[in-house]
């Protein structure tokens, strides 16, 4: 909540979330800055200053609070001439300005990079945790010399595009604002129940925003192939074979995201004989230790053998105790991280901070760019040929991020439980899939 937490900031105090729910209680300045979250003229009047340095992390970025409404600066990438600034000047009380910087991926960076501090029991900061960085894992990839956030998450409009509604001058490399992220599942919360949620933006816009997210998602975030598919000594064996083809990990940002590999063998009839990674209607992974108990984790696999073995791609926490959280002001450090890299990303010169936690560390296979798992598993010597089939499945929540909710009696928490659980059937994208046909020997 940007808006609101700057001017908390500006006036010597901390932002403030829950106090402003239900949304509009109030009609007061304060309340509608918190309805929004954030705004054109927010992003915009971000400047230069310190940009891509830890001190702009967590919403570190500099606004010029000491001038008044009037004779702010708005920064864009285009040169305004004098009398269109003297029109926006005039009806927005902000003087349009060329910065380059509006189009770097240092300005995403302030809010989209998240230091979270642990608390002990009584309140007092005992540590940090990286909640979320992509920018940090971006810059340590191939992408940093030749694609920036705004790339994929602004795509430029290919024609001429006149960017404001009066005199409007075209422009050539307009970003298109949509802002595709990855959370297809709370965009479809939020209008579902729009009107508990005080929504106000339209239902059509908001289910076409999901719909871009998803295409996004599934076009252009991951490929999966089966290789070297055979049966050996009553086993079908098989390498599948994951490219990650986002900028920064797979998936990224907040840690309630996942992504995991369904693998499934049928026989001639169409039988599943074996599945690992399967969902319940819950939401939950079939094998996955956290799923099952709270206090447990899956492990990073290089090879599968058995139906309660499932390979997740994710960042699981752990508290000074080292005990298994969901909780951001609890935990202290990453106990797996095994997230898929994106191109050009060396694990073994990873920061602390983008650091791979767990099995992965030692995993060869697991490099630059994907991830190689091999799958060994048991299947009949009649009923062939068998049919594999992979997919690489992305929970934006993931299960135990939402039952471990359940432990605090709050509305807001039981609100938001009862709403996922009406809509958790619709949890699930599928990135990328796979398929082969086997032949006995």
């Amino acid at each position: 909540m940007p808006m609101t937490r700057l001017g908390a900031v500006a006036g010597g105090r901390k932002g403030e979330v829950f106090a402003h729910l239900p949304v509009m209680q109030r009609d007061d300045h304060a309340n509608r800055l918190a309805a929004d979250g954030v705004s054109c003229t927010m992003c915009h009047q971000i400047q230069g200053e310190n940009l891509g340095t830890r001190e702009s992390f967590t919403a570190g970025f500099v606004v010029d609070t000491r001038q008044p409404f009037g004779r702010r600066s708005i920064f864009g990438p285009f040169e305004v001439d004098p009398g269109r600034t003297k029109v926006m000047q005039s009806s927005s009380e902000f003087r349009p300005t060329k910065a380059s910087h509006m189009q770097s991926s240092e300005l995403c960076a302030t809010c989209h990079t998240l230091i979270t501090h642990t608390l002990d029991p009584n309140g007092a900061v005992i540590g940090e945790l990286p909640e979320q960085v992509p920018y940090l894992e971006w810059s340590h990839s191939e992408y940093r010399d030749r694609q920036g956030c705004q790339s994929c998450h602004m795509p430029v409009v290919d024609q001429e595009m006149p960017i404001s509604a009066v005199l409007g001058e075209p422009r050539t490399g307009f970003s298109r604002h949509q802002f595709r992220g990855g959370n297809f599942f709370i965009m479809s919360m939020l209008n579902r129940y729009r009107d508990d949620l005080g929504v106000t933006a339209l239902n059509q816009d908001f289910s076409a925003n999901v719909h871009r997210t998803v295409r996004h998602l599934e076009t252009e975030a991951a490929h999966i192939t089966i290789e070297n598919a055979r049966i050996s000594a009553g086993r079908l064996e098989a390498a599948v074979v994951l490219e990650n083809r986002a900028g920064h990990k797979l998936p990224t940002a907040y840690p309630s995201r996942r992504t995991l590999v369904h693998f499934i063998v049928q026989d001639q009839g169409g039988k599943t004989i074996y599945e690992s990674g399967g969902l319940t209607k819950a939401g939950s992974i079939r094998g996955n230790d956290n799923d099952d108990d709270p206090a447990r984790y899956e492990s990073h696999y290089q090879t599968i053998e058995n139906a309660d073995q499932v390979q997740i791609y994710e960042a699981v926490m752990v508290d000074p105790a080292d005990r298994v959280t969901t909780g951001l002001l609890a935990a202290i450090r990453h106990i797996k991280d095994n997230r898929l890299l994106p191109r050009g990303f060396d694990k073994s010169t990873a920061e602390k901070d983008i650091a791979v936690h767990g099995q992965a560390v030692k995993d060869g296979d697991f490099t630059v760019g994907g991830d190689r798992i091999r799958y060994s598993v048991p299947v009949p010597q009649s009923g062939g040929p068998f049919v594999v089939r992979a997919e690489l499945c992305y929970q934006p929540i993931a299960y135990r991020w939402a039952r471990n909710l359940q432990r605090q009696d709050a509305p807001e928490i039981q609100r938001f439980i009862s709403m996922f659980e009406t809509m958790v059937h619709s949890s699930t994208v599928v990135l990328a899939q796979a398929s082969a046909r086997v032949r006995p020997d």
